[in-house]
């Protein structure tokens, strides 16, 4: 599929990407989320079956696999 961003030439691709999101204060993490990027400019889609999922996986109260340090850019 082309690139919906206006004057990219680029097509999507399938791709699993690392997803990051803010839930309340807390940073998110998600691995391995499948997304369609845009070879040249790197736009992302998420299927909402994809979205979904997400919903799924954050409405758990199931501890995190992994912790990662975040630094604010000061």
């Amino acid at each position: 599929m082309e690139c919906s961003i206006k004057g990219c030439p680029g097509r999507y691709e399938k791709q699993l990407i690392l997803h990051t999101f803010k839930k309340g204060l807390e940073v998110v993490v998600l691995e391995n989320v499948p997304a369609e990027v845009c070879s040249v400019c790197g736009d992302t889609l998420l299927s909402p079956k994809t979205i979904k999922h997400i919903d799924r996986v954050m409405m758990r109260s199931s501890k995190p696999e992994k912790f990662v340090p975040v630094y604010e850019y000061a």
